[in-house]
């Protein structure tokens, strides 16, 4: 499961379609509507939110806007009510860490698209996120060259 802190406008139509499927379950999940993924570590920023469920349904009120925006038919009936709630907090680690993340699918899946993004200093997050600096989450896999903890960066490193 992959819940992108990344705006959804970076994605190609795959990655689109399979963030709107896994916000789907997030959401199952949350909900308590299915017996997996209850102790998946993306879920944990929705379940310590104030409002949980409002907030998977805000989280996937982004997605279907930018799904909208494309010209897809996600349904938006199922997403339930959606409301303004407090935003959830992501690091600016975090962030870039899911920018490299992203960029190198893109240039396997959809080179254009990496073309379009690659140089792009600082992307933005999902509307119901706002950064704070800090490192990457501590439930990431990271990749560390030696000597190079990724997750000592405060803030997202300019090229």
């Amino acid at each position: 499961m992959r819940l992108w802190s990344l705006h959804p406008k970076y994605l190609d139509a795959q990655g689109l379609v399979a963030l709107w499927r896994e916000s789907l379950l997030a959401r199952a999940v949350l909900r308590g509507n299915t017996r997996g993924y209850k102790h998946h570590p993306q879920l944990d920023r929705f379940a310590a939110h104030a409002q949980p469920r409002l907030a998977i349904n805000a989280y996937l009120a982004g997605v279907h806007a930018e799904a909208v925006a494309r010209g897809y038919a996600f349904d938006r009936t199922k997403i339930g009510p959606v409301k303004i709630v407090e935003p959830i907090a992501v690091a600016t680690g975090q962030i870039h860490h899911e920018w490299q993340h992203l960029l190198a699918k893109l240039a396997v899946r959809s080179p254009a698209l990496f073309e379009q993004w690659r140089l792009l200093d600082q992307p933005t997050c999902h509307p119901l996120l706002r950064q704070v600096t800090g490192p990457v989450a501590s439930w990431e896999r990271v990749q560390e060259a030696p000597g190079n903890s990724v997750r000592d960066f405060p803030s997202i490193p300019r090229a």
